[in-house]
């Protein structure tokens, strides 16, 4: 018998679990962050400004959190206007900016963390810290070609478009 239909079950299967864990992960955040008024999203800006006094461009954020720019502007827009970023201007250059955590912005990072990296704890309870290894390992080797395959698609859509014109 053939193994490679159950190999591509498999597979497929796997794909299906990634996708399903990720939509829970979300919505479970989301239910998460709502007693702080604020989304995923701008929970991982904060984060990632914790411990950049000399904070971050709207392109190192944007970089960082796996999102177009424009959008960045947003989340940014979003959270100084609450009074938990603030945008200050680069001596060096009058068109930049940098994004850096407020106080308040400290503030509420201090009273989330705890929360959060218990119920990060109560996820992975009863995984060993080599399942976790194995998995991160895995889950790093799909996205590398998750990417590729996606950078040939838009490669071939290139060629494509470029024919058509």
């Amino acid at each position: 018998m053939d193994a490679k239909p159950k190999t591509r079950d498999a597979r497929y299967q796997a794909t299906l679990q990634v996708l399903r864990t990720a939509d829970t992960f979300w919505n479970t955040s989301r239910a998460f962050f709502q007693r702080w008024n604020i989304s995923p999203s701008q929970f991982n800006v904060l984060n990632l400004l914790h411990g950049e006094p000399g904070g971050l461009s709207q392109t190192e954020l944007s970089r960082q959190l796996i999102m177009h720019r424009s959008n960045v502007t947003g989340l940014v827009d979003r959270l100084e206007k609450r009074g938990l970023v603030m945008r200050q201007d680069v001596a060096s250059d009058r068109r930049a900016y940098r994004v850096v955590l407020s106080a308040e912005g400290t503030d509420l990072l201090k009273e989330i963390l705890p929360e959060y990296h218990r119920g990060a704890e109560a996820v992975w309870d009863g995984l060993s810290a080599g399942e976790i290894a194995a998995l991160l390992a895995a889950l790093r080797k799909a996205a590398e070609k998750s990417e590729g395959i996606a950078a040939e698609g838009a490669g071939r859509a290139l060629q494509i478009q470029g024919r058509s014109e």
